[in-house]
């Protein structure tokens, strides 16, 4: 059911400017720029690969939520 959600969000989100707010990180991974915000607060911005090559907020939440067993998108 997951899997049909995202392909269907992916396919509507095509081309379009998309602000999306997540806690399923695994939802926004392939989006062009992630904003990650604490507190208020950008603290980190780029692609999910960008941000796990900070190895900072973004890169601890994914770590956390996909236990080792997510890809890196």
């Amino acid at each position: 059911m997951e899997a049909a959600i995202q392909e269907n969000l992916t396919r509507l989100m095509q081309g379009k400017t998309v602000i999306a707010i997540a806690h399923r990180l695994s939802t926004i991974a392939a989006m062009d720029r992630l904003i990650v915000m604490d507190k208020g607060q950008i603290v980190e911005q780029g692609t999910h690969s960008e941000l796990l090559a900070k190895n900072g907020v973004y890169a601890m939440l994914w770590q956390r939520q996909s236990g080792g067993f997510l890809p890196e998108a």
